[in-house]
């Protein structure tokens, strides 16, 4: 291992900044504001999600973070480094996969990889056992000394974090990386990040449209529109901050499929104090969804169903509080800021 090289499992060494901080970061071009003045900490060994719409500004916000684009107005911050006049040191602690990811498609993952290292100015001394251990990492060992136009697009986007990783970077910025990928790849993919955070201590920022995605994997959120920053937090404290005043909660019976059942369900559902709808699932393996008119009401309207079921012997298998998904949030994000869509063009 070569000196100054964290081994696996261990953490970044702590430092008195944090990974990621900008400060009224700004970027026009022209009459365009695609950045609008963005406050924004990242913390350390967490993964964090920039969620908008394509051309809400995510792309910009990475460009400058990396030092690619020079800001407006404003400041960031990466390590402590400002990207803009000290480009090569944030790129040599900083790892990018790009939306459009390309290796040259006539050599191995593995000549890729050696190729990118020798760029970082690796040693073949310390770059092959890095290659070897990222490979094993992201599972691609057993395809490395294959041409990379013989990957899939699952498999290439793997090998983008890959050569990321070679250079040991103490943050890792993704944009986009589960675009076009199937179910099976994506799943590896989140999978994969969760592991680089437990294993190498790495700090993560990914950018990405896809709500479910941010929402299984990030550890806090930041909803990005027209390119402002309209919400921050974990999932459940921008529920918290968007809500509507009103609560859910998700009920299942057994023999719904009868509709006299159903019906019967229905009606002693909807005459527990405190509940303000009920809708049917189209199917009798799906939780219905009872509407409670107040927030604070929700923890007795459970009790309520619980108690009222039983005394009129319907049958109740399951029952739990529903949160907002982040598609419902980022809507009332959005619409709360004033903006009719979260692009900034």
């Amino acid at each position: 291992m070569s000196a100054g090289e964290r081994p696996a499992g261990a953490t970044a060494p702590a430092t008195d900044h944090p990974p990621i901080r900008t400060r009224g970061l700004t970027k026009r071009y022209g009459d365009l504001v695609a950045v609008d003045g963005l406050d924004l900490e990242i913390r350390r060994g967490e993964i964090f999600g920039l969620l908008g719409q394509n051309g809400a500004g995510k792309t910009t916000t990475i460009l400058m973070l990396l030092g690619l684009s020079e800001p407006t107005a404003g400041s960031a911050r990466v390590l402590g480094l400002d990207p803009a006049r000290r480009v090569l040191q944030v790129k040599r602690r900083v790892g990018y996969l790009p939306d459009a990811v390309g290796f040259y498609g006539d050599l191995t993952g593995r000549e890729n990889l050696r190729y990118t290292a020798r760029l970082n100015g690796l040693s073949p001394d310390e770059a092959e056992p890095r290659i070897d251990a990222v490979l094993e990492q992201i599972g691609l060992a057993d395809r490395a000394d294959t041409h990379a136009d013989t990957y899939s697009r699952g498999m290439l986007q793997r090998l983008g974090i890959a050569d990321a990783l070679v250079k040991d970077p103490e943050i890792l910025i993704l944009d986009e990386p589960t675009t076009s990928i199937d179910p099976i790849g994506v799943v590896e993919i989140l999978d994969l990040l969760r592991r680089l955070v437990r294993e190498r201590g790495v700090t993560i920022l990914l950018s990405s449209h896809l709500l479910n995605q941010v929402q299984n994997v990030c550890d806090r959120v930041g909803i990005f529109a027209a390119g402002r920053l309209v919400g921050l937090g974990t999932v459940p404290e921008l529920a918290a901050s968007f809500s509507d005043g009103r609560a859910s909660v998700e009920v299942m019976f057994e023999g719904v499929g009868d509709p006299a059942v159903a019906d019967r369900v229905e009606a002693t559902l909807a005459g527990i104090a405190g509940v303000d709808a009920v809708a049917r699932s189209g199917r009798s393996d799906e939780p219905w969804t009872v509407s409670v008119m107040e927030v604070t009401a929700a923890a007795d309207v459970r009790e309520a169903i619980l108690a009222t079921s039983a005394a009129e012997r319907l049958r109740l298998s399951s029952i739990r509080a529903a949160t907002r998904s982040l598609d419902e949030i980022y809507r009332e994000a959005v619409r709360r800021a004033g903006l009719t869509n979260g692009a900034a063009a």
